[in-house]
């Protein structure tokens, strides 16, 4: 095994794998009363929805269900460094899309379907920044490899 390599996978694919189980376990804890404050006021989607993940980011049935996906499509990509590469830079890509879209809608308009807030739109330009940061680091070692 090369010093590039833990436990047969390559750092890139390490890190997408903590990534996938971040998103997996933020999906499940936004459906956690406690951890997600104004649970009984959790809407399927929009901006109605006043559940907040650890009283700070709002969510709904639809940002934890897209959460868990993001998450599950990860662990499926991850099998290769292409793949982990590839989520990485399409994921984060789609998080600062994510960022951009929360940024020039009204929040308490219908477009606001996620529902995203500040701290939401923040986050998802941090996501979006690192992830496509690590995947674009990485991506050489991905074209070695095939």
């Amino acid at each position: 095994m090369s010093t590039q390599q833990t436990r047969g996978r390559a750092p890139v694919q390490m890190i997408a794998m903590v990534v996938s189980l971040v998103f997996i376990l933020v999906g499940v804890l936004g459906f956690i009363p406690g951890v997600t404050s104004g649970f009984d006021s959790m809407s399927f989607a929009g901006h109605h929805s006043e559940a907040r993940l650890l009283g700070v980011f709002e969510v709904s049935v639809l940002h934890n269900l897209v959460h868990l996906l993001f998450g599950i499509v990860g662990f499926l990509m991850i099998r290769s460094i292409s793949g982990a590469v590839t989520y990485l830079i399409t994921g984060g890509a789609i998080y600062l899309v994510l960022w951009l879209y929360g940024m020039l809608i009204d929040l308490d308009s219908s477009a606001n379907f996620i529902p995203v807030n500040d701290a939401d739109n923040w986050l998802h330009l941090g996501l979006g920044i690192g992830m496509v940061g690590f995947g674009a680091a990485f991506a050489r070692s991905a074209k070695t490899a095939r």
